[in-house]
Parts: C-alpha cells; sequence; structure tokens
C-alpha cells in the first residue's frame, strides 16, 4: 500500500511537499543558471528561457522522488 504524502511542519508552519520540492527545485535552478551564465555555457542554447523551465521541473521531479518523498 502506498502511503498518503504528509505534510511537513517547519517553525510551526504545515507546508506541502509538492511546494517544498518546487522551493528547493527553484533555488537549484537558478545556481545552475548562475553557472551556465558565469561560463557562457547558455549562449549554445536556442531558447535559454526553455531550458530555464527544464531544470525546474527535472529538479522539482528529484528531489520530490529521492528528497522529500512526495
Amino acid at each position: 500500500m502506498i502511503p498518503t504524502p504528509h505534510e511537513l511542519n517547519i517553525g510551526g508552519i504545515y507546508l506541502p511537499p509538492l511546494l517544498v520540492a518546487a522551493l528547493l527545485g527553484v533555488i537549484l535552478t537558478v545556481f545552475t543558471v548562475l553557472v551556465l551564465n558565469r561560463y557562457r555555457i547558455s549562449r549554445y542554447f536556442y531558447k535559454p528561457e526553455l531550458v530555464f523551465i527544464a531544470l525546474l521541473v527535472i529538479y522539482t521531479i528529484l528531489i520530490g522522488t529521492f528528497v522529500v518523498r512526495i
């Protein structure tokens, strides 16, 4: 049986696990984009905005699956 997801208690505030995974995904994505821009790798992308969104989705799914356990 699959357990139902539970809220995370952070400082007395209950947060849904997907929100926590998304926030961590945004932080990692911003850091990754800064590194890509610093080393000028992002100039090789046709649409850097789509790469940002793709990285955000990938990080959120990975964090939700392996860290937060949605």
